[in-house]
């Protein structure tokens, strides 16, 4: 197995156990015991969707067209890459990197890119990235719908009071996100004026055991204020058994409304960015 892949399937493993824990610890089952927690992370979520159900969640994630996006990959060549409208974000004032690991090259990118500090948040992973060039503000603590911390001591917090502790109430903001799986909580807990002030999310989704109402639920909310402009499956996690999705764990990028010109006549889903690339070296696309 290659470093990447190692690298990937064990933040997969770790990530999950320790996601189901703190999800625990924070609503309130702050005395779960490890076998508890190895339960809750198998157990099967409730409100599945069958395959006509996650056949519309996947035309809710069609990609569009913008006419005024260039696009451009920021990151790593596979694993941790990401595609962004390059030339939409001139004039971002903050970046924000959820989920960081040893490295990330995307943060880094970001605010070469741009000029800006990148406020990187992850309780889980002791790594402190460098950026030769720009400027990484590190935070030991995850995202989560609201504060809390669990028996380790692991702090979480929402999207809102994190940006307004940094000063960045208002400004135009770029968020990165890949919290394995916490992502729909956080953000079905985000205000709606917090959403307005971020100019792009690309983001790693993940929907492990099936895709549920909550996750559609959470799709509609961010539609609202975004534009999906790229899906891309990650190859480490193809599987055949929720079909239509071929992973359940993809790529999307996420540009606000305010920002993205829409092309009308240009067909849905559209066409796939040849700047994706296999997240797995080596390995066919997820087909």
């Amino acid at each position: 197995m290659s470093a990447s892949a190692l690298r990937h399937a064990t933040r997969h493993i770790i990530s999950v156990a320790l996601c189901s824990a703190s999800a625990l610890f924070i609503y309130g089952a702050a005395s779960a015991d490890a076998a508890h927690v190895k339960r809750d992370a198998a157990a099967q979520p409730s409100g599945l969707l069958d395959e006509s159900g996650r056949a519309a969640f996947l035309a809710a994630l069609a990609p569009v067209t913008l006419k005024n996006c260039t696009l451009k990959r920021f990151g790593s060549t596979n694993d941790g890459g990401y595609l962004l409208c390059d030339n939409l974000s001139e004039g971002v004032q903050s970046g924000y990197s959820y989920g960081v690991g040893p490295n990330d090259e995307l943060g880094c990118d970001v605010s070469k890119r741009y000029g800006v500090p990148v406020h990187e948040y992850d309780c889980f992973d002791p790594a402190r990235p460098a950026c030769h060039g720009g400027v990484f503000q590190f935070n030991n603590e995850c995202l989560a719908p609201h504060a809390a911390s669990d028996a380790r001591h692991r702090r979480f917090d929402s999207l809102q009071s994190q940006i307004a502790r940094n000063g960045d109430t208002g400004k135009r903001l770029l968020v990165k996100i890949d919290i394995e799986g916490a992502e729909w909580d956080a953000l079905l807990a985000t205000p709606d004026d917090v959403l307005d002030r971020i100019d792009q999310i690309p983001m790693e989704l993940h929907v492990f055991h099936g895709v549920t109402a909550r996750h559609m639920e959470v799709i509609k909310k961010l539609k609202e204020k975004f534009y999906v402009v790229n899906l891309h499956y990650n190859n480490f996690a193809c599987t055949s058994k929720i079909k239509p999705l071929r992973a359940w764990s993809f790529e999307v990028l996420l540009v606000n409304k305010r920002l993205g010109v829409l092309a009308p006549s240009a067909p849905v889903p559209a066409p796939m960015s040849p700047l994706n690339a296999p997240d797995k070296l080596n390995t066919p696309e997820c087909n």
